[in-house]
């Protein structure tokens, strides 16, 4: 999952909003931790959950990777503007844990990533993950924008 968000990131430019979802133990983390690998951001990315936010800025020029973890909050993008995720979202890429039904109104242009746990002959595949991508709104749509990017990556099913 680590070298997947890697790859993504290389996608990645300000004011992207990307939304992740799956179960526990999924990966989320983990592929944010290598989206921050890949932007070049500074600090540990570890799991927001008690924070709820956490800011780690580019050590690179680029912009910086706000990594938001929503499942504790269940008021929808009321609650979610006490963290003023709309005005971080022009200069940094957002990344929303739990975020399904709660961000998506902070832009028209998002990625969202799900995360399934492979399960095989009554058991979950510990390392095995099922990752679907879909881009929406205009900047992942076209062969010039991001959407040409989410089909390249080689090995992940895009919508």
């Amino acid at each position: 999952m680590q070298d997947l968000g890697r790859r993504i990131a290389g996608l990645l430019r300000p004011g992207d909003l990307v939304l992740l979802t799956g179960e526990l133990g999924a990966g989320k983390t983990t592929l944010t931790r290598g989206l921050g690998e890949g932007l070049g951001v500074r600090g540990a990315v570890t799991s927001p959950t008690f924070v709820i936010a956490r800011v780690h800025p580019s050590l690179t020029g680029g912009p910086a990777l706000v990594h938001v973890d929503a499942y504790r909050l269940g008021g929808g993008l009321d609650e979610m503007e006490d963290l003023d995720l709309d005005v971080s979202l022009p200069e940094s890429v957002v990344v929303v844990e739990w975020g399904d039904g709660k961000v998506e109104e902070l832009s028209d242009d998002r990625l969202h990533v799900v995360i399934r746990r492979a399960v095989g002959h009554e058991e979950v595949l510990d390392d095995v993950r099922e990752v679907v991508l879909r881009g929406v709104g205009a900047r992942w749509s076209g062969g010039a924008g991001g959407g040409a990017g989410l089909r390249a990556l080689a090995g992940v099913r895009s919508e």
